[in-house]
């Protein structure tokens, strides 16, 4: 087995995978006050918020392209891949997903699987890694595609937004809810649902009970077996690395990474957002 593994440029991934011969990354453009940037590229997390904040507007992201998939796909049959799994940003959140499934019909030298992640950034990176990983040990198609499912089943991520105004913009808040949260220092908690789909989880009042409920919350979902958690944020580093002390401190785990959003989710989010991802060990 040859196996190819694609994502694209929503997923936050290691250090580790950089020049993988295995690993193919399609862009997902933004456009910021008129300008096209590619997250990776031409475009560092910090710049996004510095860019983000700076404009008038929201910034405009896309889907991936589904030409430069079916191109990714014609040079792999051509370059004697047998197999390929392509693991991309929530169906939840992206019409990418439905867009692609006929492509699996249309490459017969191919093995393809394109299974629903419903999530996205660090912990999408980490179902990446691991597919790579157990090609490389010489694991089979099918294994894998069993691990992977299992691990999308058993992921979800809890985020705490900073600004209410910014779901405002985004659609995700009525203007009226936004203002009467501001002044009752309310601090939503939203979540991916098992659609794959962010949702508003709870309202709390302040941002430390906010922050208290997290991980409460994570440490309920993680109980009953071995998971890598993870913090994500907006910008938002400091506050990112106390919520990781917070979880070490209350023995959820040991070795908790810290990974950015991008400018995929961080346009939905707003900067200063920090999210707690866990998905399971398998």
């Amino acid at each position: 087995m040859k196996l190819a593994v694609i994502t694209d440029s929503s997923a936050f991934l290691p250090d580790s995978l950089r020049g993988n011969d295995h690993l193919f990354v399609l862009d997902i453009p933004v456009v910021i006050a008129g300008e096209t940037y590619v997250e990776g590229k031409n475009l560092t997390a910090s710049e996004f918020y510095e860019k983000m904040a700076a404009a008038d507007d929201l910034p405009k992201t896309s889907q991936p392209s589904v030409a430069e998939l079916e191109e990714t796909l014609t040079r792999l049959a051509g370059e004697d891949y047998t197999h390929v799994l392509g693991l991309f940003l929530s169906s939840g959140i992206s019409g990418f997903y439905q867009n692609i499934q006929y492509l699996k019909d249309e490459f017969p030298d191919l093995k393809i699987a394109f299974p629903d992640s419903k999530i996205t950034s660090a912990p999408l990176g980490l179902m990446v890694e691991n597919a790579l990983t157990w090609a490389a040990e010489g694991q089979d198609f099918e294994e894998i595609l069993i691990k992977i499912q299992r691990q999308i089943d058993g992921t979800s991520a809890f985020i705490m937004v900073d600004d209410l105004n910014h779901l405002v913009k985004g659609g995700r808040l009525s203007n009226g809810a936004a203002i009467l949260g501001n002044l009752l220092s309310i601090k939503p908690i939203l979540y991916f649902n098992d659609e794959g789909v962010i949702e508003v989880f709870e309202k709390i009042r302040t941002e430390k009970k906010a922050t208290k409920r997290l991980i409460e919350v994570v440490e309920e979902k993680t109980a009953s077996a071995s998971y890598q958690v993870m913090v994500i944020h907006g910008n938002a580093e400091e506050k990112a690395e106390s919520l990781r002390q917070q979880l070490m401190e209350a023995g959820i785990a040991d070795d908790i990474p810290l990974a950015t959003f991008g400018s995929v989710i961080g346009t939905h989010l707003g900067e200063g957002s920090v999210a707690l991802a866990y998905i399971p060990l398998v």
